[in-house]
């Protein structure tokens, strides 16, 4: 029997509406590891590497973990293309920990992306001879300290498995399912005593992140020679705690990152020996880590992949108890495209905490547009208020 397996097409062209630039996207596997997994920092432009204040600082910058102290744990739930009406999902929980002992925290998230239920047809009709879910997840394990009172450093390791379809497709032996591993590193420098010109005293009112994430083996399902990279990226981010008072805080928050993957794309010729027809065809040279991460800026594009986002956050409340948000994010046209704008908002009552946010998309064809997300949070011990 020949089975199509839709599920691999179909999914992989869900896959780019997601996360980088088109650069990217068709060129690096398993993309929802750079969707940003709360709404608090959805609402804020997706930003957050400067700041890291929560357990979301497993994905945005582990760095930041290293100054939090008690417990928390969030769950995150975002129907994905809404407007569609599909029956995509993405989830994210995340839980940390501090350890008095070792003056550091652990924590621990699972991400599970639902790519939906998929028809299996036979290759030479439309008949239906069954139905198969494909998704994909990643189980993420973090530990980070403070190296000084102003530094914190932190690194994850991840498994990642990636389940489009239980079979391959046409002839091909084996399954449309892979697995693989990363890592991730971050740092984050947050002065406790600092005084600038004219802005006068910034201690505790200033961060300064760097995160480098899914640095790995490249992934491949049925063909190892058809292996594709991870997609590895680099963020860099500032936080800046604006207006400081007993009920009344600003904050102001601006984030840089990059695909940092390096795809050559070259034509090869092939001569039939009975014919001397010849026939051109495309192959895509991938280069291996940590050599990519040089190259990739020797890719032609220069600054151009590099997507700017930022944000407002704004709490009242002694402690604080409601929060208003506004982000924006941008990407070079010819690399994604990408270019909307965000709002959120928040609520905290004694060790609970709710967000959500709320996507406003400047192309309402955009499969961005009115993206919603809800976040829940727990969080006892001693809440960080940086």
């Amino acid at each position: 029997m020949k089975r199509t397996i839709i599920a691999v097409i179909t999914a992989s062209a869900v896959m780019s509406m997601l996360s980088s630039g088109v650069y990217a996207q068709g060129e690096t596997a398993v993309p929802f590891l750079l969707i940003a997994p709360d709404a608090r920092a959805s609402g804020l432009g997706e930003t957050g590497t400067g700041r890291a204040d929560d357990v979301s600082a497993i994905f945005w910058n582990v760095g930041g973990l290293a100054f939090s102290k008690g417990d928390e744990i969030s769950l995150t739930h975002a129907p994905w293309l809404p407007q569609f009406s599909s029956d995509l999902s993405y989830d994210y929980l995340a839980y940390r920990h501090y350890l008095e002992d070792w003056d550091g925290t652990v924590a621990a998230s699972v991400t599970y992306f639902n790519l939906g239920k998929f028809n299996k047809t036979l290759s030479n009709g439309p008949t239906v001879v069954g139905t198969w879910s494909a998704f994909e997840f990643a189980v993420t394990v973090a530990y980070a300290t403070r190296l000084s009172q102003s530094t914190g450093l932190g690194v994850n390791l991840r498994y990642i498995r990636s389940q489009l379809a239980p079979f391959g497709t046409e002839q091909e032996q084996g399954k449309g399912i892979a697995s693989d591993v990363s890592f991730d590193v971050g740092v984050l420098y947050r002065p406790q005593n600092l005084r600038l010109p004219i802005l006068g005293e910034m201690g505790n009112r200033l961060g300064l992140g760097a995160a480098l994430s899914n640095l790995g083996p490249k992934l491949y399902y049925i063909d190892q020679a058809q292996a594709d990279p991870l997609p590895t990226n680099l963020r860099l981010g500032l936080s800046v705690h604006a207006i400081k008072s007993e009920y009344n805080n600003l904050y102001f928050l601006f984030d840089l990152s990059r695909t940092m993957v390096r795809v050559k794309h070259d034509s090869v010729m092939q001569i039939n020996p009975n014919t001397q027809d010849t026939t051109w065809y495309g192959v895509n040279t991938v280069d291996p880590l940590p050599k990519a991460l040089i190259t990739t800026w020797g890719d032609g594009s220069g600054l151009k992949r590099i997507i700017m986002s930022m944000g407002l956050e704004y709490w009242y409340g002694n402690p604080r108890l409601i929060a208003l948000r506004f982000g924006y994010f941008k990407e070079n046209p010819n690399f994604g495209g990408r270019n909307f704008m965000t709002f959120g908002a928040g609520i905290r009552y004694d060790i609970y905490g709710f967000d959500f946010s709320y996507y406003s998309t400047f192309d309402q064809n955009s499969p961005l547009a009115n993206q919603l997300r809800f976040s829940l949070s727990l969080n006892w011990g001693n809440r960080s208020e940086f």
